[in-house]
């Protein structure tokens, strides 16, 4: 395992316990910042390479990040439980934070997270868009996410305002129980249904998700809005 780099400075409280998992796939433009970035106050860092075709498993190494390769793309689901199960071989390790590769999540709402969990001592913090109006996405997008609350919390029990958050962090007992078996879009959903399962506490965090000109240009708001759709239908 990884340990935290004393050349770095102080790490964040709990730093030492706090594994970032992110997965990568043809991040190669924006991981360096991303993971250096993150490694300033987090050393902990995992990026899962999902099958990328360019140089994102070389460039996050570089960067520090402890780097898992799929030897071919599995999808988002699938490397979030890689990354989760090398997290929990650290004994430890007591949370992990899912965290995107393309720069769109802060680092400073990932620490009020984690702060938030100790305080209030939950299972699952999870980040949501609408608790403020940080965050902008377009109009589309707001409409499939509203639609995807509304059907999550009718089909999994647990009521939140964002349901298809990519920044969450979750407990070493809860990384334990929950199954994650959708490689793809899917998981988000099983993730929420799985908290509902095992009756475990979550609370949601106001998060600003920057929806850049990088993201945009690899048409991700869109082609999300339309996964999370049919991952609705088919669910």
């Amino acid at each position: 395992m990884s340990s935290p780099d004393p050349s770095r400075g102080a790490p964040a409280p709990g730093a030492d316990r706090t594994w970032f998992v992110v997965p990568l796939f043809n991040e190669g433009t924006v991981i360096g910042d991303v993971i250096r970035d993150l490694r300033r106050r987090y050393p902990l860092v995992v990026c899962v390479d999902d099958g990328s075709q360019d140089d994102s498993a070389r460039i996050a190494e570089a960067a520090g990040a402890a780097v898992v390769r799929h030897p071919y793309n599995m999808g988002q689901g699938a490397a979030i439980k890689t990354g989760i199960d090398y997290a929990l071989r650290d004994p430890r390790m007591r949370q992990v934070v899912t965290f995107d590769a393309d720069g769109q999540h802060q680092v400073d709402d990932a620490a009020a997270m984690i702060a938030q969990r100790d305080a209030e001592g939950v299972d699952i913090v999870l980040g949501s868009r609408f608790l403020d109006r940080r965050t902008q996405p377009g109009l589309l997008k707001r409409l499939v996410l509203r639609a995807a609350v509304w059907y999550s919390n009718l089909t999994s029990g647990v009521k939140l305002t964002d349901a298809h958050n990519g920044l969450r962090v979750i407990g070493r007992e809860a990384c334990e129980k929950i199954t994650i078996e959708q490689n793809r879009m899917a998981h988000a959903s099983e993730i929420v249904e799985e908290i509902g399962r095992h009756g475990l506490s979550v609370a949601e965090h106001p998060v600003h998700i920057l929806y850049t000109d990088y993201s945009r240009s690899k048409g991700q708001s869109v082609l999300n809005s339309v996964n999370i759709v049919i991952d609705m239908l088919f669910r």
